[in-house]
């Protein structure tokens, strides 16, 4: 044993020394990101896709369905459930830039909503035997949606500039720690289809018109904070609540995502920059990973609740 792991050794340190200057630092992160797709193609950024099952068929977010079908597909009452990318998915997007020697950052979806950390970090495992000197580091993000998306797109901008590896991932880790992540939902039918709602809460909350106001809390779990009577006050809350917890705002880009409901997002975005001056926004549609589990008309806003220390970086 000691002299196969011995000679894996060996034979990884003589590809790094063939490759020398060739070894890349890569950022990775994962389609619960909703990360846009300008970011991807700016930064050919590796996302890897959240599985979602579909009337039994298994489709990839963003990669064999896109937001737009999934949320007709989803209207039309179609049996959708998600689970989270597995070790051997992890395993084959992992490979090949262990394969070439290169170090990687992967920034991924919240422990406190999916399994995802874990299952990276045990085809980190199997890897490392292979290939001993993989430089592979995992962040557990505690967020979701943009609320590690921005990081992602952060730690980006961090490399272009030339920030050290170090660096990068201690501004990833400070960015998700002080992400605040504020949603509503236009219905409860899918918080209580994933049973995150009971059925007699569904049925008062509906018959009320109550649309709760939902956030990402330390634990990276969802956490329901108030329950608001009409969707137009519940929409005026989040935009309080960014004024509350966010930070020297002008200086921030305000990143604001929906479930199919375009319209509603820009009427946000025009209330945070009348309300606060903002002219800095991130947007995008609220993917299959989270839109499973709260249905179209989703609308969520993420942002600092403190001024980045890395702003040199990110202007």
């Amino acid at each position: 044993m000691e002299y196969t792991t011995l000679r894996r050794k060996l034979k990884a340190a003589a590809m790094l020394a063939a490759k020398g200057d060739s070894m890349a630092l890569k950022i990775i992160t994962d389609s619960a990101s909703d990360i846009p797709k300008w970011v991807i193609d700016q930064y050919d950024l590796h996302v890897i896709p959240t599985p979602v099952v579909i009337n039994e068929k298994d489709y990839f977010d963003g990669q064999t369905i896109m937001p737009e079908e999934f949320y007709r597909i989803q209207s039309s009452g179609a049996d959708i459930k998600t689970y989270h990318i597995n070790a051997h998915m992890f395993y084959d997007n992992f490979k090949p830039y262990a394969e070439r020697g290169d170090e990687v950052i992967y920034i991924c979806f919240s422990t406190g909503i999916a399994g995802t950390f874990n299952a990276a970090n045990i085809a980190k495992v199997e890897l490392v035997e292979q290939y001993p000197y993989f430089d592979l580091t995992i962040i557990d993000s505690k967020c979701a949606s943009l609320g590690f998306g921005l990081p992602a797109y952060y730690a980006l901008l961090m490399q272009e500039k030339g920030a050290t590896k170090e660096e990068i991932i201690k501004g990833i880790e400070w960015h998700c720690k002080h992400m605040e992540m504020i949603f509503t939902v236009s219905t409860l039918e899918y918080l209580f289809k994933g049973g995150r709602l009971s059925r007699t809460s569904a049925i008062a909350g509906g018959l009320l018109d109550i649309k709760p106001i939902i956030q990402v809390n330390d634990n990276g779990s969802l956490e329901s904070i108030e329950k608001i009577r009409g969707r137009n006050k519940a929409l005026k809350r989040l935009v309080e609540m960014v004024g509350e917890r966010g930070a020297e705002l002008t200086k921030q880009r305000i990143a604001v995502v929906h479930g199919n409901d375009a319209q509603t997002m820009e009427l946000v975005k025009e209330q945070i920059k009348a309300a606060y001056g903002v002219e800095q926004f991130v947007d995008n549609y609220v993917g299959c990973a989270i839109g499973a589990h709260t249905g179209p008309g989703i609308i969520g806003i993420m942002f600092l609740n403190e001024i980045s220390p890395y702003q040199e970086y990110l202007n």
